[in-house]
């Protein structure tokens, strides 16, 4: 048998730290090692599988397109491009249209430009982009510009962008950056993921909202984890009542093949002209059919409502195991499937609980140090939910 680690060390460059398990195959919420182990999956690849692995539905739709074409460049018209773009903007902004791309960093990249050539257009001295400290966009450099996290950016270079920081909920020191200055861009996760799932207040949203409404500032969401389903609505910033003029997609909107985008409202939806930017991948048509197919499930066949009622269950269970262990759980974060469970535990520790839960057969992921970070697929089950408390109350119980 090969030995996988040793030929992943020897000629994959290290810009991950691997967990000790070799995959072989997935199935429904499940990851299955070469040793035919089974690991119920709570990270489903850093929100990518909203919908599992193997999804039959999402499987038939692959075989389907797959027969058709897989690729054939932007000189043509691919209808399932056309038509996944179509519902997002019907689904979401209403007026506007959608760029695609392949990965969440891309997504930034474009975001970026669009709010330049809507700038330079305007020529009327709008500059620079608000961005909350500890955010996370992306690593590519002009993403790097806008992410917020000293471990990230390190020492690479820096694009000459303009970039005005706040901690996140300050209103006060949000509407004095928009009084003092003259940003064109507010630019906020509205649940902040890397940084350890840490929501937006509706107050401080809000807030950005008014200030972009009154003084022509573009309000941009960046939900390339919190979109497509994962906080209970297909868009985190739904429940919120905003209007945003630019909307960051990725992750689950490919059904487990790399595809992002942006929505682009009505002050940004013909900010590109052919030549300002594109990519030869996307938008690419196996993605955007599985993307049709993603959203039949979550939308037609109804399972954002039931992944909603499952996570709804999760977080109570949840509130009951803080309750009875307040000493190492202090705090429970999020919303829907987007869970950050704050801990009192050293980085140690915690490493060795994430251990500990994968020798049970479970998969969990850490963020911001020490902050467990659950992304659960939204066909979860009930009965998977006890499984994975039943086990997390072992665990605590033996640290306690």
């Amino acid at each position: 048998m090969a030995d996988w680690a040793s030929l992943d060390h020897e000629y994959i460059m290290s810009t991950y730290s691997r967990l000790p398990i070799v995959i072989d195959h997935a199935k429904g919420n499940y990851l299955y090692d070469t040793n035919q182990k089974r690991y119920l999956d709570l990270f489903t690849g850093l929100a990518v599988n909203i919908l599992g692995h193997s999804h039959p539905y999402l499987m038939n739709a692959l075989a389907t397109q797959a027969e058709r074409f897989l690729h054939i460049s932007n000189f043509f018209y691919n209808p399932p491009a056309i038509q996944l773009a179509k519902r997002l903007i019907q689904h979401t902004i209403g007026d506007g249209k959608v760029y695609f791309c392949s990965t969440g960093a891309e997504a930034t990249e474009a975001a970026i430009k669009s709010i330049h050539k809507w700038t330079a257009k305007r020529n009327d001295g709008k500059d620079g982009i608000i961005v909350l400290r500890n955010s996370f966009h992306g690593r590519t450099l002009g993403a790097l510009r806008l992410t917020r996290q000293s471990g990230i950016y390190q020492d690479f270079p820096t694009l000459p962008i303009t970039i005005y920081e706040v901690e996140m909920n300050d209103t006060k020191a949000l509407k004095e950056i928009c009084e003092q200055n003259n940003p064109a861009a507010i630019l906020v996760e509205p649940i902040l993921g890397a940084g350890g799932i840490l929501p937006l207040t509706e107050e401080f949203l809000q807030t950005a909202q008014s200030l972009c409404l009154e003084k022509d500032i573009l309000l941009c969401l960046d939900e390339i984890q919190t979109g497509v389903g994962r906080t209970g609505s297909l868009f985190a910033y739904q429940a919120y009542d905003l209007k945003p003029d630019l909307v960051l997609f990725a992750k689950g909107i490919g059904g487990g093949l790399p595809l992002g985008g942006i929505l682009a409202g009505s002050k940004l939806k013909d900010s590109f002209q052919p030549g300002d930017h594109g990519t030869t991948f996307s938008p690419s048509p196996l993605s955007t059919a599985l993307g049709n197919a993603v959203l039949d499930v979550l939308i037609d066949q109804k399972q954002m409502e039931k992944g909603k009622e499952v996570a709804d269950f999760l977080w109570s269970e949840l509130q009951v195991l803080q309750r009875k262990f307040p000493a190492l759980v202090e705090q429970i974060n999020g919303r829907g499937m987007m869970i950050g469970i704050i801990t009192t535990l050293d980085k140690s520790s915690i490493q060795n609980l994430q251990k500990a839960f994968l020798e049970k057969g479970i998969l969990i992921n850490i963020t911001a140090g020490t902050v467990i970070r659950l992304l659960p697929p939204l066909t979860l089950t009930k009965e998977e939910v006890k499984i994975f408390m039943n086990t997390f109350h072992q665990l605590l119980t033996k640290m306690e």
